[in-house]
């Protein structure tokens, strides 16, 4: 497979390119590139879809991945960064599975590889903005209309890619994949916060807002059933119970990213100086709820796709059945309804089996993604290991040996795998059944990320204020 990356180089030098700075940046300049650079993808996120209009009612198949994606339905952002990830995940899974056999460590091979993911990216851009357009997500359009949005959705998914690019190449912080998707989570938490159109239900979209009128009524009139009706809502709407529990799962993930197992090791070229190595309780992080959510997209876009060439076919009714409401497609039966997430309180007391099934079923499918992603990552104890003795460290009082670093490793990685994936999966499961806003996953998201980047910003302060330090710890400025 390396010499299939080799014979693609010549289409990776045709794809558009940034170029990396050739000046040092400061960290002023990479703040406003950054702010630059997210202001723009959230234009973009505003921009609906020509001939379509963001009023318009239109069926939503990634619903599960616009979180991850950081797309926006029926705008410019439509796929998000979905091309980028897709491509960066099935790399990722090749070098880890060693299908590819790349040396990350040769700038060249090293080139090849990004250069890879990035062609691929747009092959992907191609496909889902084809899809989009052609496959009837947008329903019954005329051949120009179609035509009109897939080269929007092409044009608009390449500047997005050259977006992150620009982040990556050094001209700003860390990486507009992470940077789009938390803001994305954080504008849709601060929108079912403080949202102030009314639903049908005569009160603020918004919960806050929700709950400043009832409240206001409560001391108006003295309505109890208005304050009742904004701590639970019916059709999935914010509430208080909702806000209550994002807040809950903030705190009892902010809790768990602390805790950790730390292990003591030595390194023998600087006279056996000592350090603890690490290993998170939530070892596998956020990756498992991620391609548990792409599962079961993948899942809603083939129900989807089968129920509009063969609508009431009585076999599909066994996977996915839907009924049209208010010009949406919404699913009502067949097992894909009882994997899939109820919104809210209402929706659980009204039907518990199915709550009881999304959660056993999502809930497995995280401790099957985190075991296969440690396998298949290098993040596995044989891998691990030899990173430890390659970097010349060893755990005291054992030999410098690959096998016996691995041997000890084995006590550990397994379970934290297993646990990790269960616990993160179950705070996904249980956030989005109480209806949290931004959704578990989004949560989940977020968190991870905002933490990174309070490490890069201290890290880019520290290596500004003290030059000497990059030499020692070996960081180049682009």
């Amino acid at each position: 497979m390396s010499r299939f990356l080799e014979l693609l180089e010549p289409l990776m030098r045709a794809l558009p390119e940034v170029t990396r700075p050739t000046r040092p940046v400061t960290f002023r300049e990479k703040l406003f590139w950054t702010g630059l650079i997210l202001t723009i993808y959230l234009i973009m996120c505003e921009i609906p879809l020509y001939p379509l209009s963001l009023t318009r009612s239109v069926y939503e198949p990634f619903f599960f991945l616009r979180m991850i994606f950081a797309s926006k339905r029926g705008t410019l952002a439509e796929l998000g960064i979905g091309p980028i990830v897709t491509a960066g995940l099935i790399f990722q899974l090749l070098v880890g599975s060693k299908i590819i056999d790349v040396d990350l460590t040769n700038p060249r091979e090293r080139a090849r590889f990004t250069g890879g993911q990035k062609l691929f990216a747009f092959i992907f851009i191609f496909l889902e903005a084809g899809i989009y357009a052609f496959g009837g997500v947008y329903g019954s359009l005329p051949l120009w209309a179609s035509f009109v949005i897939f080269l929007q959705l092409v044009a608009a998914s390449t500047i997005i890619l050259l977006l992150d690019e620009l982040v990556q190449k050094g001209w700003g912080i860390g990486s507009g994949v992470s940077l789009f998707i938390a803001a994305g989570v954080a504008q849709q938490i601060f929108w079912l916060c403080f949202s102030p159109f009314t639903m049908d239900d005569g009160l603020p979209l918004g919960a806050l807002n929700a709950l400043l009128v009832s409240l206001a009524s409560l001391v108006r009139v003295g309505d109890y059933s208005v304050l009742f009706k904004a701590l639970s809502r019916p059709h999935g709407l914010p509430d208080v119970t909702g806000l209550i529990a994002m807040i809950l799962t903030f705190l009892v993930i902010m809790y768990l990213e602390g805790v950790r197992i730390e292990l003591p090791v030595v390194h023998a070229r600087y006279g056996g100086l000592r350090a603890r190595i690490p290993l998170k309780f939530l070892y596998v992080s956020n990756v498992p709820v991620i391609l548990a959510a792409a599962l079961m997209a993948n899942l809603h876009m083939l129900a989807n796709v089968l129920w509009s060439r063969f609508p009431g076919a009585s076999w599909l009714r066994y996977f996915a059945e839907y009924e049209t409401k208010d010009n949406s497609r919404v699913l009502v039966g067949g097992l894909l309804y009882y994997i899939s997430p109820p919104r809210g309180l209402v929706e659980v007391a009204q039907n518990p089996f199915r709550a009881i099934a999304y959660t056993i079923f999502f809930v497995i499918m995280c401790i099957f993604f985190a075991i296969a992603w440690v396998e298949t990552s290098g993040m596995d104890p044989r891998s691990q290991a030899e990173q430890l003795v390659q970097a010349g460290l060893q755990i005291p009082g054992f030999r410098k040996s690959t096998k016996i670093i691995a041997s000890i490793l084995e006590r550990y990685i397994p379970i934290l795998s297993i646990a990790s994936g269960f616990v993160v999966g179950l705070i996904a499961a249980l956030a989005d059944m109480f209806g949290a806003l931004g959704s578990g996953m989004g949560i989940l998201l977020l968190i991870d990320i905002l933490l990174q980047y309070q490490t890069l910003i201290l890290q880019e302060r520290a290596l500004e204020m003290y030059p000497m330090l990059r030499r020692l710890v070996g960081t180049r400025r682009v």
